[in-house]
């Protein structure tokens, strides 16, 4: 009924909870961007088989959702909407139209 198991160095549990419950949004994995190219080559990796879906999240093949956060860093007045507004419109993630937003007054 339980799985154990270790990604990046956290440990995960997974419970089988019957066939009546199915793969949905209200549980995903995030990847760290600390380093944007690592995290868009695990995303690629999660995406095989899969679909896109808003804000850079994703549905591997299993249906299990994926999403990639990165911070740019702290939010100034109004920073935090604007860069929200822009991401809430994207797919895939453009982090250099996200930090163009951040930065504009």
């Amino acid at each position: 009924m339980t799985v154990s198991f270790e990604l990046d160095g956290e440990k995960f549990v997974a419970l089988n909870g019957a066939p009546d419950f199915t793969f949905n949004e209200a549980i995903s994995f995030q990847v760290s961007c600390t380093n944007p190219g690592r995290g868009r080559r695990v995303l690629e990796q999660a995406l095989g088989g899969g679909e896109e879906g808003p804000c850079g999240s994703l549905k591997d093949k299993y249906g299990v959702s994926w999403l990639s956060a990165r911070t740019l860093g702290r939010a100034g007045p109004g920073e935090s909407q604007r860069v929200m507004r822009a991401m809430l419109s994207m797919k895939k993630i453009d982090i250099d139209a996200l930090e163009r937003t951040a930065a504009s007054a």
